[in-house]
């Protein structure tokens, strides 16, 4: 079967690319450009038809060849480039659909051929998803490190090193009788600890990699009336939330995704905390609370005019916060004094606000920094290594001199469940989840 796809923007466009793979990608292109030889890995220019009636379809366009194995699929693949109006695109696609045993594929189902293929590996395949899907500079980079294969390496580096403890577990076993040096089971278990602190090291990463590719979560909390609507405004350069004088106006959460010269965050505004007028503001409070508890950042908005701060907010300042004293507009000295980060602003008058952001990325890159070679981007690859972590302590807590069979199991199983990672064992149940979020043509 031949597959097909638009894998760049719907038009109106400059140039469109319809990619298409399979092993009659040859003779179609032969067929709709009517040139008898079509040259591989160079770019071709020539002309489309319909191939039923001779119609031009686009008098200047251009081939790219990719014959198999050295393509991206690992099958024959070609690439149209044709002029991206929306006409041109449909009537492409409408001759490709009629040839014989071509169909449209489906999303992600290059990237998974690939897979299959043996081209890529799926830490690869997920992170080609990844950035295609990046929004800011830090998601860039972190899926660009994941395509340029160093987690994958890692994890390959790691399973290796099980692999080998294992064969001389193994080697016990199968020759008990003959005496292999003491040293070398005392350096098999030297090395599986080592793994085992590794692997370790990697899970207690604050989930740096998911933030990452995710978002950060920041919440704006405070009292009512203090300015946190108009500065969820202000941050995403929109009318996100109603701002009004009447306090309690905001009652339910209000989330925004923000690229912060980089990062991505996920910026909530809340219910003003205070004593609640009815049930619908008290549930709005509870939620406020929810999400103060939840996110990685607070940003405890007060107003400087005002001389005191209740209880329940001053309890909310804490090493995960940054204090925002809004209104300096009307109270330009600090009315209150505080042990951690705090900005004197205006967001009336878009004043500090840059000190703002710049305080948001500081914390944030201070308490998510990392220096793992492998940063987990997905529950999947957390939920592995915790497997993996399992089975590699049920070895440890055995005895050797009883229970070696046993031991080895507990190892095969580590080597399983560490080499499903990057897909070195079976996978075909998880192909679905990973590629069905991609989108068609790639």
């Amino acid at each position: 079967m031949n597959i097909f796809a638009l894998s760049s923007g719907r038009g109106p466009c400059g140039i469109a690319i319809i990619r298409m793979s399979g092993p009659d990608t040859l003779s179609i292109c032969k067929l709709i450009s009517k040139e008898k030889k079509i040259k591989e890995n160079e770019i071709n220019l020539c002309k489309f038809f319909d191939p039923k009636n001779g119609t031009i379809i686009d008098p200047e366009a251009l081939i790219l060849w990719f014959p198999k194995p050295n393509s991206f699929t690992g099958d024959d693949l070609a690439e149209f480039h044709v002029h991206g109006s929306n006409a041109i695109i449909s009537y492409f696609l409408k001759v490709l659909s009629s040839q014989k045993n071509c169909r449209m594929a489906e999303p992600g189902e290059f990237t998974k051929l690939a897979f299959q293929n043996n081209k890529i590996d799926l830490l690869k395949a997920e992170s080609i998803g990844d950035l295609i899907h990046s929004e800011t500079e830090l998601q860039r980079k972190q899926a660009v490190n994941l395509v340029n294969g160093h987690a994958s390496k890692y994890y390959d580096d790691l399973r290796s090193k099980l692999i080998k403890s294992l064969s001389f577990i193994e080697a016990k076993i199968d020759f008990a009788e003959d005496d292999l040096p003491e040293n070398v089971l005392k350096e098999a278990h030297k090395s599986i600890k080592s793994i085992h602190s590794d692997i370790s090291k990697i899970i207690n990463d604050n989930k740096v990699g998911e933030k990452i590719r995710d978002g950060f979560r920041v919440s704006i909390v405070g009292e009512t009336n203090v300015g946190k609507s108009s500065l969820l405004n202000l941050l995403s350069k929109r009318d996100a939330a109603i701002v009004s004088d009447e306090a309690g106006t905001t009652r339910d959460v209000i989330e925004t995704y923000l690229n912060l010269d980089g990062y991505p965050v996920i910026l909530a505004d809340t219910a003003g905390i205070r004593e609640a007028k009815n049930d619908i503001e008290k549930k709005g409070i509870s939620l406020a609370l929810s999400k103060f508890k939840e996110a990685d950042l607070n940003i405890v908005v007060i107003d400087n005019s005002n001389k005191k701060i209740s209880d329940k907010i001053s309890s909310m300042i804490n090493k995960d916060s940054i204090v925002l004293l809004n209104k300096s507009d009307v109270q330009a000295k600090e009315n209150h004094k505080f042990d951690v980060d705090a900005v004197l602003a205006s967001v009336k008058d878009n004043k500090n606000i840059d000190k703002l952001i710049n305080l948001i990325k500081k914390k944030l890159n201070k308490k998510f920094s990392s220096n793992n070679s492998a940063l987990i981007t997905r529950e999947r690859h957390r939920v592995k290594l915790n497997e993996c972590l399992k089975e590699i302590d049920k070895f440890l807590k055995k005895d050797q001199n009883k229970d070696l069979e046993l031991a080895a199991e507990d190892l095969r199983m580590a080597t399983r469940h560490l080499g499903s990672i990057v897909g070195k064992v079976d996978v075909e149940e998880i192909l679905g989840s990973i590629f069905k979020d991609f989108c068609i043509g790639k």
